[in-house]
Parts: C-alpha cells; sequence; structure tokens
C-alpha cells in the first residue's frame, strides 16, 4: 500500500495499526479464541473515558497540612494563592561548597517581595502574549499506578520567566517550590537542568509556568494561580502552588523525591492501565466483555497494546511480571480510540496547530497516543463459558520492549502489569 504524501505519522501507524488488528482479530476468532472480528455484529461499543479531564475530576496526591486548596480567607492571601496576591521570587542561591561549586551563581535583577518586583499574575499573563505554549499531557504519579488525569495546559515557559531578570552566571541548576505549610522542615522542591530548561530544540517541549487547564483559569485544586509542568515527568516535577524559583551553581539533584529513594530525573514511562471498572464484574454467558483502559505514550513511545485473558480456579496466585505463563501468554492485539475533532475537543481560541507535540501543518499529533499523553484502549472478547477469569493488558514500546520493560524494578515510575478478575454466568 502507497503511504499517502499528506497523512501525518499518527494517522499512519493508527490505519496501520486498525488493518493490523482488525486481520488479528478475525484471525483470531476464527480460531476460537474468542476475539471479536469486524466481520461479526459488533456488541455495544466500550466507554471510554473523556479525553481530557475536566479539572475537579482529575485524582488528587496534594501534598500539605492542611493542604493548600483547602485555604480559605485571609489564610489564602497569605498563603499567595489567590489570583490578585500571588507572587513568585526569582534568586539566585549564594551557595559555594568546594570543590564542585567554587563560586555562586548570580543574577542581574532578582525579583523579590522586599525588592517590589516579585512576579505576578498579570506580568506572565503578558509573557504569554508573546510566548503562551499549549501541551497536552497525562498527570502521573511516580508511586501510584492509575493516571491522575490528562488536560491542555497553558502558560509561559520558564526560559521566558527568567529572562526577566537579566544576565546570570554560574547558573547549572534551577529550583522551583511551591506552597505547602509554613513549616520549614516541610519544604517541597522540584528542579531542572540548565539545559533542560534552556535550550530546547525549536518546537520541542519547554518547562513551563502554567496559569489554564483546558481553557479555563487553573484552579487552586489543580495547583493554581500558577503551577509548573515538566512535560517529560511525573507529577512530583510539575509542582503546585508555585511561589520560588532560584537559581545554583551546585550541579546536583537535590529534589525532594530523591529523599524517598525515587529516580529524580525519571521521565514518564509507556504503559497500559485497566480500568477498575472490570473488576468483580458478572456478565451473562453470551455477552461480550468489554476489556478497556488507557495506555500512557513514555519517552519510547507506543507501538501497541494487547492483552490477555485466561480462564482460573479458586483464587490463583498472583503472576510476577517475569512468570512463564505471562511471558509465554496469547497476548492479542487491542485497538486504540480513534483521535478526536481537534477543532471541537480543544479549548476556544486554542488552534491545534499550535499545540506543542502536533503538527503544525495539520493541526493532529506527531504520535498517537500524543507524547506524553494518553488516549483509550479496548478490546472485545466474545464467547466465555461460565467460568471465573484474569484480563491483562500490557503496551509494547517503539523499541520493541513488552511492559514492564525496560525498566520493572527501579524506582522511576510504577509499571507492573495489572491484573483484574471477573466472571461469566450461565
Amino acid at each position: 500500500m502507497n503511504p499517502d504524501p499528506d497523512e501525518s505519522p499518527a494517522e499512519a501507524v493508527s490505519r496501520r495499526r486498525f488493518l493490523h488488528t482488525t486481520a488479528l482479530g478475525a484471525g483470531a476468532a476464527a480460531a476460537g479464541l474468542g476475539v471479536a472480528s469486524a466481520a461479526e455484529p459488533a456488541p455495544a461499543a466500550p466507554e471510554f473515558r473523556p479525553f481530557l479531564t475536566p479539572d475537579a475530576d482529575f485524582f488528587d496526591v496534594s501534598r500539605g497540612n492542611p493542604k493548600p486548596h483547602t485555604l480559605t480567607g485571609e489564610a489564602l492571601v497569605k498563603a499567595r494563592l489567590t489570583p490578585e496576591s500571588w507572587r513568585c521570587e526569582i534568586t539566585a542561591d549564594p551557595f559555594v561548597e568546594r570543590p564542585h561549586t567554587k563560586v555562586a551563581a548570580t543574577l542581574e535583577t532578582p525579583l523579590t517581595l522586599d525588592g517590589g518586583n516579585a512576579l505576578d499574575l498579570p506580568a506572565l499573563r503578558e509573557l504569554g502574549q508573546k510566548h503562551e505554549v499549549h501541551f497536552l499531557k497525562a498527570m502521573q504519579c511516580l508511586n501510584i499506578d492509575t493516571p491522575l488525569g490528562q488536560g491542555l495546559w497553558t502558560g509561559v515557559p520558564l526560559r521566558e520567566v527568567l529572562g526577566l531578570c537579566g544576565k546570570m552566571s554560574n547558573v547549572r541548576r534551577v529550583y522551583y517550590r511551591g506552597f505547602h505549610n509554613d513549616n520549614p522542615n516541610q519544604i517541597f522542591q522540584s528542579s531542572v537542568s540548565y539545559t533542560q530548561c534552556f535550550e530546547t530544540a525549536p518546537g520541542d517541549l519547554p518547562v513551563f509556568l502554567a496559569y489554564r487547564l483546558n481553557g479555563g483559569p487553573l484552579s487552586l485544586e489543580r495547583g493554581g494561580p500558577v503551577r509548573m509542568i515538566v512535560p517529560w515527568s511525573h507529577g512530583y516535577k510539575s509542582i503546585k502552588w508555585l511561589r520560588q524559583i532560584f537559581v545554583t551553581n551546585d550541579p546536583r539533584n537535590n529534589d525532594t523525591y530523591a529523599e524517598g529513594n525515587n529516580d529524580p530525573d525519571s521521565f514518564l514511562k509507556t504503559a497500559a492501565y485497566v480500568d477498575k471498572s472490570l473488576e468483580g464484574r458478572k456478565f451473562p454467558a453470551g455477552q461480550a466483555v468489554h476489556l478497556t483502559g488507557q495506555v500512557i505514550g513514555g519517552l519510547s513511545g507506543v507501538a501497541r497494546v494487547e492483552f490477555w485473558v485466561r480462564r482460573v480456579e479458586g483464587e490463583p496466585p498472583p503472576l510476577a511480571d517475569d512468570a512463564p505463563e505471562l511471558l509465554g501468554a496469547p497476548w492479542q492485539p487491542c485497538e486504540l480510540e480513534e483521535q478526536p475533532d481537534w477543532q471541537t475537543m480543544l479549548p476556544d481560541g486554542v488552534d491545534p496547530r499550535r499545540v506543542l507535540a502536533f503538527d503544525s501543518r495539520r493541526g493532529v499529533p506527531l504520535a498517537w497516543p500524543p507524547r506524553y499523553g494518553m488516549c483509550s484502549y479496548f478490546a472485545t472478547v466474545k464467547d466465555l463459558k461460565p467460568g471465573r477469569y484474569e484480563a491483562r493488558a500490557r503496551s509494547v514500546d517503539l523499541n520493541g520492549y513488552a511492559q514492564p520493560e525496560p525498566r520493572p524494578l527501579q524506582k522511576n515510575g510504577k509499571n507492573a502489569i495489572q491484573v483484574r478478575r471477573f466472571e461469566v454466568v450461565g
């Protein structure tokens, strides 16, 4: 088949995957494996999650006691967490420690509360008139095995904000902190290297200060008025309730998350997650079973999603990620949900051609699911005999690694294969 010269890479992959999946599904059904084929009457369509998660529907893993988004009145103003009171200080760290840090970082014009020039929301939005970016990002916690939600985040690249401070010298790392409480022993901070902040390739993904989500103001619960967004990383890098940025000549990564034996420079991992709604359900014999879930496109991209359903007796022991039964299982391909109409999916005033990681001519993602974003997948299983079953799904990345490889045991993001149990009753 000749490629369409006007077809984007994501559209081409989607078309090839659909043809491949249809052929395999038909073959599996013909072999009696219970996978629906395109030639059979289609069962009721599977139910997918909304592609853009409404602000209020994100799964919340906020830190702090009390949590900042529960503050009200004067406490909220004192914390600088209203649009009118929000201020962000930008300073240089005086840290020096030989032999690796011989001189301190400097900024020509620090932005401070005492100096009366700390960054406020109107100034940040003014920068946005020239430098605003939009990025479709899935939020995922490093140590939680469920996606938190996905949204279109809008803001200003960190490099443009630091440009307000004039000339800088001896900077090797940029730290930022959010408000959690007034206890100095509970400071929560993350960082990026100078290179990650300033030397983004044209059209690639910059670290940015976000003030809008899905077209609306960033709510307090989601980390507003302003939070940091690190497109390629887990949620701990995208700190909420941003109030302080400082540059340093200390090259070490001293993120708060590093203290918990985590990998503080980890990227989002390619992974498929199975919807919990399947767990414990009972289906009448003869009814098709929809296996659904979401797949995140991590650093290594997504080649496909596969599923495996097996009949079990009693209470089978858990399968390790390297169990022979799992590695040798007859995995079958899933289908990915179709791309939405981006003109109507995205908020008013957002041109799909201006969204990062989208084709600037056609206004569609350069990959599907979008880079560091996610989409739903599904498989339809038919003709299951009465009994108890286990369902699993896994992603396979563009390097050919099947989940949870290639880094299943490191502290850089949960990536285990999930299992859901259900029953078919006669």
